[in-house]
């Protein structure tokens, strides 16, 4: 539910309060740290700051349950299709005639979960595997036929499937077979909508639990051993929500979604063309980062000085968040009508990134 008011707040601060906070070509750093003016703190990006916040790489922890998991034989089920040979009895195997496709010549499992053969009547398979009802048709067979030589092969797997559903290109549901299906071979079947697709929260729901997998995080040795389970849903969610804004003097201003859990700055800034080289000032680089309430905590401007020596490692090292509104100001002096102008196209996009951080954490 979009309840999150934090960046529009934000913003209306700085429109209200522009001369203040933006009198004329920058951003004044004694206003953002005056929360009495703006309710904003601003954070000077620094080594010793990046140091103290940079987030600890950790390994992704999977479920134990879902690593050990081990497949089971195969049990045919409703809505399989069965072969069933007897050998020596053509008759038997291929009523439909020798010449015509095995589908002619199959057996499906009803919903019941029986099927019918012949001399052997209704038989009910689901449950069994494909040993068990083998024996169980050359033991009814022997009244009719002596010393029966039989044999069972499911040519198409229906009963037991997997689903998905998110950015997939293919959404089909893929059956589970004699043949155990990992995580890792079912995702390249589905095939991953790398552009859109938010790799960083698929979602594997199991007995009515579902299970949270960072595909950033996890190698492909452990996609393949982890394996699926009949009913298993995988939903890998669309990356819409994991939007950042960057704006003001670089070469491509725009909305940057990203894939993984986390983007640097220099990758924001780079993925916009990077700074104008005619027009920017590389001492005016700021992150404007809102809150869920700003009466009760003060938003946060982060504020890089880009001419520092330090400032492309800072930079990289700096992650920006679902939300964040990336603002690069001019060099020369501009009036606060160009900022306002520039501000105003994007004022409704920068409105539904308010809701970007709450609406992934209440993602399912």
């Amino acid at each position: 539910m979009k309840s999150s008011l934090g960046l529009p707040a934000v913003l209306v601060v700085l429109l209200v309060q522009g001369c203040a906070i933006v009198p004329g070509q920058h951003m004044s750093e004694s206003a953002l740290s005056n929360p009495d003016k703006g309710r904003v703190q601003l954070v000077q990006i620094t080594p010793q700051w990046i140091m103290a916040n940079e987030p600890q790489e950790t390994a992704q922890t999977v479920a134990p349950e879902l690593l050990n998991y081990q497949p089971q034989q195969y049990h045919i089920g409703a809505g399989d299709t069965l072969y069933i040979t007897v050998w020596d009895h053509p008759e038997l195997t291929a009523p439909a005639g020798a010449q015509q496709q095995a589908a002619a010549n199959s057996r499906l499992v009803r919903s019941d979960g029986t099927l019918f053969y012949p001399y052997v009547g209704v038989i009910k398979a689901e449950g069994m595997t494909v040993d068990q009802l083998r024996d169980a048709i050359a033991q009814k067979l022997t009244v009719y036929v002596k010393n029966p030589q039989v044999d069972v092969s499911v040519i198409s797997y229906g009963s037991q499937l997997v689903s998905f559903s998110g950015a997939f290109t293919k959404t089909d549901p893929q059956q589970i077979t004699s043949i155990p299906l990992t995580l890792g071979q079912a995702l390249g079947s589905a095939t991953i909508d790398i552009t859109h697709a938010d790799l960083s929260n698929l979602i594997l729901t199991r007995d009515g639990m579902s299970y949270h997998i960072n595909l950033n995080k996890i190698s492909k040795a452990t996609e393949q051993s982890i394996y699926l389970k009949p009913g298993d849903r995988i939903y890998l969610p669309y990356n819409d929500n994991k939007e950042i804004y960057v704006m003001g003097e670089v070469v491509r201003p725009a909305a940057i979604t990203f894939t993984t859990d986390d983007l640097s700055l220099t990758q924001a800034l780079g993925r916009s063309g990077g700074l104008n080289p005619v027009t920017a000032s590389g001492k005016s680089v700021y992150v404007i980062r809102g809150v869920k309430d700003l009466a009760k905590e003060p938003a946060t401007v982060y504020h890089l000085n880009a001419r520092s020596p330090a400032a492309f490692a800072l930079a990289d090292n700096f992650r920006v968040e679902p939300g964040d509104v990336v603002f690069v100001g001019p060099a020369a002096i501009t009036e606060w009508g160009r900022f306002l102008g520039q501000l105003v196209p994007l004022s409704s996009l920068v409105g539904n990134a308010a809701f970007a951080r709450e609406q992934i954490n209440a993602t399912p």
